[in-house]
């Protein structure tokens, strides 16, 4: 009985090359002075311990006394290189934020177009402690005690990509994040005025 010869398919070998366009990556210091006081709410570790505890619906005791003194410090960010810091974040999200006030640029590129070095930016300022009275719950009233700067300025190492937005296009957005969206609490994203500055 006649048998098929079996037939092996070639593999065809094709080598391509890939062109990658290099990043162009450049970094520039950009100086904010503060317009209004920067109201700063660190997350205690008193404070996390409690959501934690709720998410995991443990018992819990009789609320603890306030202490305006330690509520004050908690809420502080303290800079690794000594003195007081803000998350870097904060900055960056405001700068993307502003997109919406500037023709030519979105929010997705700008978000991806630039970042801003260390997780802490230093704070040249002194605190102090301030007193606000804060609706919880079902409109309770609460007093919540945090630190404020009423003078501040802090300078930011932004490493960017040249090829997708200039020095200016940068400076120009976080003109605008200080006027129209600020950082730290009751800033003007959030019906505020506070944390509000300005490219120096």
């Amino acid at each position: 009985m006649p048998t098929k010869k079996a037939t092996t398919a070639a593999t065809k070998d094709v080598s391509k090359t890939i062109s990658i366009p290099p990043l162009s990556i450049s970094i520039m210091k950009l100086t904010l002075i503060g317009d209004s006081p920067l109201i700063t709410h660190q997350w205690s570790a008193k404070a996390k311990k409690m959501m934690l505890d709720k998410q995991m619906k443990k018992a819990t005791g009789a609320r603890e006394a306030k202490n305006p003194e330690q509520d004050y410090k908690d809420s502080l960010y303290v800079h690794p290189d000594g003195g007081y810091g803000f998350p870097a974040i904060a900055f960056k999200a405001a700068a993307v934020d502003a997109a919406t006030f500037v023709d030519g640029i979105t929010k997705v590129e700008m978000r991806g177009a630039f970042h801003i070095n260390d997780e802490l930016v230093k704070i040249e300022g002194s605190p102090a402690p301030r007193e606000d009275v804060v609706r919880v719950g079902m409109g309770t009233a609460d007093l919540r005690y945090r630190a404020e700067f009423k003078k501040w300025k802090t300078t930011l190492t932004i490493r960017y990509n040249s090829r997708a937005i200039s020095a200016e296009q940068i400076t120009n957005m976080f003109q605008n994040a200080g006027f129209a969206i600020g950082i730290g609490e009751w800033r003007p994203q959030k019906d505020g005025r506070n944390g509000m500055f300005h490219v120096q």
